[in-house]
């Protein structure tokens, strides 16, 4: 699964709440850096010899996954995605958050690649090959910006946990100038303003 999208808007949160919610029915999270992309051959292997009855499920959890141009970890992903003469086990699966659809970095030199073929736009080989790792991704969810309303309900949200009783048109309009400020609305925007409305009048 690749979950792509907008920063701030749950993407990694999403993941950490499968594990609280299923870690009962054997859900196991194994969370690995972009440079681990390397070492999983030997990361499958290990899960293998520790769970040879396949008795837990686990997600390997890649997270703000990207790649440049040139980067080894992009071949060996799209190897593991694949499948290669070693099979993937059953019981495992790999989780990926980008704030790339495509996980690598276009530039416009590539779009010179691209050609027409009568009402055809046929993309030239380094457009295909970027396009071609995501691609391999069984499942994509995709995050976007949030809008004002969803916003302000975040914040009410994050406000109550604090249990800061404040009515909304008191803090309404700070919450908008703090997104505005850090150019998002974002759930992370969101927290960050109850925190610092809560702080400020502690």
């Amino acid at each position: 699964a690749l979950l792509w999208g907008g920063r701030g808007t749950g993407k990694s949160s999403l993941v950490k709440a499968l594990l609280r919610r299923y870690a009962d029915q054997g859900l196991r999270v194994i969370e690995i850096d972009p440079d681990g992309i390397l070492d999983l051959p030997e990361i499958l292997a290990a899960l293998q010899a520790a769970d040879p009855q396949q008795a837990y499920y686990f997600v390997l959890f890649c997270d703000d996954l990207s790649f440049g141009a040139d980067d080894p970890g992009y071949k060996a992903l799209k190897s593991l995605l694949d499948g290669g003469v070693e099979a993937r086990p059953d019981n495992v699966l790999l989780y990926a958050t980008s704030n790339r659809r495509h996980l690598m970095p276009r530039h416009f030199a590539d779009n010179e690649e691209y050609h027409r073929h009568g009402e055809e736009i046929i993309p030239g080989e380094t457009a295909e090959e970027k396009i071609s790792l995501s691609e391999r991704f069984g499942l994509w969810l995709g995050f976007y910006p949030f809008d004002q309303a969803m916003y302000l309900d975040i914040c009410a949200i994050h406000l109550q946990r604090l249990e800061v009783r404040t009515p909304p048109a008191e803090w309404r309009e700070e919450a908008l100038r703090w997104a505005l400020q850090r150019g998002s609305r974002s759930g992370r925007v969101a927290r960050q303003f109850a925190r610092h409305w809560a702080g400020s009048r502690a």
